[in-house]
């Protein structure tokens, strides 16, 4: 089947969350496209126990151009210094929004503050990200296109997810909302909804839950009683997906062969919200 090679080259990229999971395998591939990455996370170092490079590092050993700010993205003022960083690269040209985290809990047992935790980062974050990314682009009168992780809990409620699909339905009408104020100015606005994604984390981490992004996701720290035998039948395409099946939308929203996109949920989930 053919391939598509994305030309990023003069262009500035920010990845929120993009340490580990999709994140980094987004942030990667922007590298590849020869984009100045900066790589927006918490922390520097990936959870991935095979990983042991930073994100940043592995774009540049690989002849890329990056560079770490330490981020939190509940924090609007720390997302508008990240974004005034790109400055010196010329300003942001897409912002992705992917940072966040997962919480599971049925609705008369979750906790206000985890609540409210989870839309700090899920929401918040990716409220203060697009801000921040349409505010720059807006000042230097440059076109320029935002990216979302959304989920598929974006449209499909799930038992115990009161709080994870609320937050990542916020995200859709956010990224709607934003699409329909931006068009005008030539700034796109879409979303990335992920299915169930296969990603590892370091057990017993104690960021664990404050770090995790990249959608809806499974791992063994979280939810001991699932794997692979009894969730890939329930896929379509009879496995869960990984960071490297879902890299490829992002680039393509960001780029120009989507330039009449905007306001878009793209779903990379093997077929499961069909069902």
């Amino acid at each position: 089947m053919g391939t598509i090679t994305y030309d990023f080259s003069d262009e500035t990229v920010i990845v929120t969350g993009g340490t580990s999971g999709i994140g980094r395998e987004v942030a990667r591939r922007f590298g590849e496209a020869d984009a100045t990455v900066i790589v927006a996370d918490i922390r520097e170092q990936p959870k991935e126990d095979d990983e042991s490079a930073p994100t940043h590092e592995l774009i540049e050993d690989n002849g890329g151009r990056a560079e770490f700010v330490e981020t939190d993205v509940s924090d609007p003022e720390e997302v508008g210094a990240v974004v005034e960083a790109a400055r010196e690269f010329g300003g942001v040209d897409v912002m992705v929004n992917n940072a966040g985290i997962y919480r599971e809990a049925s609705l008369i047992e979750t906790d206000a503050d985890a609540f409210d935790q989870v839309f700090a980062i899920n929401v918040r974050g990716v409220f203060a990200g697009c801000r921040a990314a349409a505010r720059d682009m807006l000042e230097r009168e440059e076109p320029g296109s935002i990216v979302n992780t959304a989920s598929i809990s974006s449209e499909y409620a799930q038992v115990g997810h009161s709080m994870y699909d609320a937050s990542k339905g916020a995200v859709m009408m956010l990224t709607r909302v934003a699409a329909l104020e931006l068009a005008r100015h030539d700034i796109r606005v879409n979303a990335v909804a992920p299915g169930i994604i296969e990603t590892t984390f370091g057990a017993g981490n104690p960021d664990f839950d404050r770090e995790l992004g990249d959608g809806f996701i499974h791992n063994d720290a979280e939810l001991p009683d699932l794997n692979a035998q009894e969730i890939n039948p329930e896929i379509p395409m009879g496995h869960m997906g990984t960071p490297e099946d879902l890299a490829g939308s992002y680039l393509f929203l960001a780029s120009d062969e989507a330039d009449y996109v905007t306001g878009h949920l793209l779903y990379v989930d093997g077929g499961y919200q069909i069902l």
